[in-house]
């Protein structure tokens, strides 16, 4: 888990927004970020997103809800919204645990996801539902 990035805390409540601010959600973060990783699946790699995790329930749509747009391929099960003015994407449910959103780190507010070191790669090209 981590509590800061680039001298900037991680509140347990911390807003995130996408590029143009239409979109607004607030994360339950009361442990700081969790299982940070970026993905190499055809669409996160596309992205280039480090992502981290929060329970369903731990992401909050405060504005903009009728901005977020859905994207859904192959299997149709893992959910990706982003801003349909700026197309930032800003979360996603997953497919491995439909029970957590992953969320884009670089939305959160004075957060840099260039200040962190290390950020494992989760291996989405050989997920384990198509083995």
């Amino acid at each position: 888990m981590v509590k800061q990035v680039g001298g900037v805390n991680i509140q347990p409540r911390h807003r995130a927004t996408c590029h143009c601010g239409m979109v607004e959600l607030e994360l339950d973060l009361p442990d700081g970020l969790v299982d940070l990783k970026r993905c190499n699946c055809s669409i996160c790699r596309r992205k280039g997103a480090v992502m981290a995790y929060v329970p369903l329930s731990g992401l909050h749509i405060l504005r903009g809800a009728e901005h977020l747009k859905l994207y859904q391929f192959n299997s149709g099960v893992a959910k990706h919204y982003f801003c349909s003015k700026c197309g930032i994407y800003t979360h996603h449910q997953t497919r491995s645990n439909p029970t957590v959103y992953g969320f884009n780190v670089g939305c959160l507010e004075g957060v840099n996801p260039c200040d962190l070191d290390g950020v494992p790669v989760s291996d989405g090209i050989n997920h384990e539902s198509d083995l």
